[in-house]
């Protein structure tokens, strides 16, 4: 720890210029992901606004257990099948991924595309499952 306080003593430069990166790109995550939502917030979406859950997981995955009524989009063919989406613009949409990381491109695309209320799920299915969450399974 001594170490560490000399060397940002020595180089405050450095160091000052390192912590602005670091926030800088918290920030830019945080903006350009969305906002996202803990799977208690997004049962009562679901409940109270009729949100949709879209999922955006492979099949294998989806099959093993999803949400509800959720809408099998996978990430990589979103782009192509956006518009099958189109009926839902006017209500929430919750996108879930495997732990929440790859939603963000998902919330990109359906903004790009006119959708105004896409949240991404925090924590994704892992955390639904960890709070025991209902789930339907194939």
């Amino acid at each position: 720890m001594a170490q560490f306080i000399e060397f940002v003593g020595n180089h405050w430069i450095l160091s000052t210029v390192w912590v602005g990166l670091v926030v800088a790109l918290a920030l830019h995550r945080t903006k350009s992901s969305g906002e996202s939502v803990s799977p208690q917030q997004a049962v009562m979406l679901i409940n109270r606004s009729d949100a949709v859950v879209l999922d955006i997981r492979d099949k294998k995955d989806f099959d093993a257990g999803h949400i509800v009524d959720a809408i099998h989009i996978p990430l990589s063919k979103l782009d192509s099948r956006i518009t099958e989406l189109d009926k839902h613009k006017s209500v929430p949409v919750v996108v879930a991924c495997r732990l929440g990381q790859h939603s963000a491109d998902a919330v990109k695309a359906l903004r790009k595309a006119g959708f105004t209320q896409v949240l991404r799920l925090a924590g994704g299915m892992i955390e639904w499952r960890a709070q025991n969450l209902p789930l339907v399974q194939k």
